[in-house]
């Protein structure tokens, strides 16, 4: 298993590829460092100039800590890469050409405008084609949520993670969402027991749900040691349950989407991952 660790040097970015390992079997990492420098105007020229080779310097030196921060913790390293531009493009045309099986990155966790435009980890996640993990801060890689649906995108998800994970002493959390339909526009014209009803058929359908997918970690040895039905918004309610719950990773899955959609369309991996504390691992199709 290869995967990409990008770092700018931030102890954000160490935390997460720390957390990473502590769930990942069998991987080899390349490091990467952006010298992103696009942030100037375009009259502005930097080539061969001393401004330029500081920032040459300081990527060296980012990549030569990491990998003795990787070697020192135990982790097996392999290229170091070195890139100027965009940190965003640079990570996606790296991706072009190395098959990587994850990119792993550190969030720093951006508030107010910040957050509403995004940050490179969730820029990554939105257009990267890789399954991407997500870290904000340093915990205790013990317990981990899979946030399911009835898609075979969350099938993905699962055989995916029992592959590239060791899940074998963790806590593993099943948890599915359902929203609750507003009826209120009928209110008056049926009987409260058919709201009761349809609650009841939604309950059921959920915990088959969970049956079926507890039944794959069963059969590759796991126990699964929590199953939830949750109702309501997904995303807020995947996040009060870490919360509540203290779940270190929560996995879940994204659609691909096309163009500029991700910057019209708030999916509810997107959402989880913009407001949940815990690390956010998103599987790719």
């Amino acid at each position: 298993m290869r995967v990409l660790f990008c770092t700018d040097g931030s102890k954000i970015s160490y935390n997460a590829i720390q957390n990473f390992a502590g769930w990942a079997k069998d991987y080899t990492v390349d490091i990467f460092c952006a010298i992103d420098w696009s942030f100037l105007p375009d009259s502005v020229s930097v080539e061969n100039s001393e401004f330029a080779m500081q920032c040459t310097n300081s990527a060296d030196s980012i990549l030569n800590y990491s990998e003795k921060f990787l070697k020192e913790n135990g982790i097996t390293t392999g290229e170091k890469i070195k890139m100027c531009g965009s940190t965003v493009d640079s990570i996606l045309e790296v991706c072009e050409h190395t098959q990587y099986d994850f990119i792993v990155l550190g969030s720093h966790g951006k508030k107010g405008i910040q957050k509403w435009l995004g940050s490179v980890s969730q820029e990554i996640a939105s257009v990267s084609k890789i399954s991407t993990y997500i870290s904000k801060d340093k915990n205790y890689c013990d317990k981990i949520l899979f946030a399911l649906d009835a898609s075979e995108i969350s099938e993905n998800i699962i055989y995916k993670s029992i592959q590239s994970f060791n899940l074998q002493d963790k806590q593993i959390h099943l948890a599915t969402v359902y929203e609750i339909p507003d009826y209120l526009f009928l209110d008056g014209n049926i009987d409260s027991n058919w709201f009761l009803e349809i609650e009841k058929k939604q309950e059921t359908a959920s915990l088959i749900l969970l049956n079926k997918y507890e039944k794959i970690f069963n059969d590759n040895g796991l126990t699964v040691n929590a199953k939830v039905v949750l109702h309501g918004v997904p995303a807020i309610e995947i996040t009060k349950y870490t919360a509540k719950e203290d779940v270190d990773l929560i996995v879940c899955g994204i659609r691909n989407r096309k163009h500029l959609s991700r910057f019209l369309i708030s999916s509810v991996s997107k959402r989880i991952l913009e407001n949940a504390k815990s690390d956010v691992l998103i599987i790719r199709p």
